[in-house]
């Protein structure tokens, strides 16, 4: 709990840092939306504000908060795990590219479990949020855990209560994996979920699944690890179980081809490997192409730049994946092309 409330001050300083220095410097850059990469987008803003005296005001509200606010042009970017498909980017005006790799976890509190020691198959992990597992030591859990000890206490079903990316891979996760998912379900940045307790953010699944008994959530896998929760192994499309590491997001993340996907359109779960992590995904931003005011557009392209050239070390030790030096020179090229000056 110590160490979970000394993130949250962290975020909190940070969020007073960048907030009192839009008085002092014009050129501070705003952006809202994801809440999955705001550990990553936090610890760079900081070393930037350090470096240049520049400061960044994210707002960690969700992908559907991000989009709806770059779409009205309160904030210089959006951010967004979901990412928009090529009609709309173009029907707004939009320009998108992703920032950086990460994964989605399940995470459960149950006494005696220990972080990586349960395993969930895509199956399961679906009737659980369909609400037709209901009790920790159901045949199928246990099938798949068979040296645990679960309770028979009843499961704690936590799910995001805002639009959500992280909820749009999660969900197009279980569409893959369970036909009973999809046909009753389906995916999105938010669905009509047939059991659970909502919670903003990644920040509030992380909070309540901390603090309730015999819970299940799903979250960015750095806020697991900020906050000691007890995330979960699972069994991917080869068949084989798989911690939640680089590694693994690694593997996942190197079947992508950016180059040939329009707006770097490329979702990342369930793909093929025997290394693979299943939810693997990665973040994007949107940002007007012909933005109103155009210095506030290259103050933040000049903060992306940084980013990508000085920020791989940092978001390596959030096990965050940096997106490939290939990809950064397409993305950069996508700038000069679509972003007026």
């Amino acid at each position: 709990m110590e160490t979970s409330m000394n993130f949250l001050k962290t975020i909190v300083a940070a969020g007073l840092v960048a907030a009192s220095t839009t008085a002092a410097f014009a050129a501070d850059i705003t952006g809202a939306g994801a809440t999955f990469p705001f550990p990553i987008y936090s610890k760079w803003a900081d070393a930037y504000k350090k470096e240049t005296g520049n400061g960044l005001n994210y707002q960690s509200i969700g992908s559907g908060g991000g989009i709806k606010q770059i779409q009205a042009k309160t904030v210089t970017f959006g951010a967004s795990d979901a990412p928009l498909k090529a009609e709309q980017l173009e029907k707004d005006g939009l320009v998108q590219w992703p920032m950086v790799m990460g994964a989605i976890v399940p995470v459960v509190n149950i006494e005696g479990v220990k972080p990586g020691e349960m395993v969930f198959d895509g199956e399961t992990l679906a009737s659980i949020y369909l609400g037709k597992i209901t009790k920790w030591d159901d045949a199928a859990i246990k099938k798949l855990n068979p040296n645990l000890k679960l309770p028979s206490d009843a499961i704690t079903v936590v799910r995001r209560s805002d639009g959500s990316g992280t909820t749009f891979n999660f969900t197009n996760y279980l569409s893959k994996a369970s036909a009973d998912w999809k046909s009753k379900v389906g995916e999105g940045t938010a669905v009509e979920w047939p059991v659970g307790v909502g919670a903003k953010g990644n920040e509030g699944v992380s909070g309540n699944i901390g603090q309730t008994k015999n819970s299940i959530g799903y979250v960015e896998y750095a806020y697991a690890k900020q906050n000691k929760l007890t995330y979960t192994g699972l069994v991917n499309k080869a068949g084989k179980p798989v911690q939640p590491t680089v590694e693994a997001f690694q593997a996942a993340a190197s079947n992508a081809d950016w180059a040939k996907a329009p707006g770097y359109y490329v979702i990342l779960t369930d793909q093929p490997g025997e290394k693979s992590w299943p939810i693997t995904a990665a973040t994007f931003i949107l940002m007007h192409k012909d933005a109103t005011d155009k210095a506030a557009s290259q103050e933040a392209i000049k903060f992306f730049r940084w980013a990508f050239k000085n920020g791989g070390k940092a978001a390596e030790e959030l096990d965050y994946i940096p997106m490939p030096e290939g990809v950064v020179t397409l993305i950069e090229k996508t700038w000069a092309a679509e972003i007026k000056s």
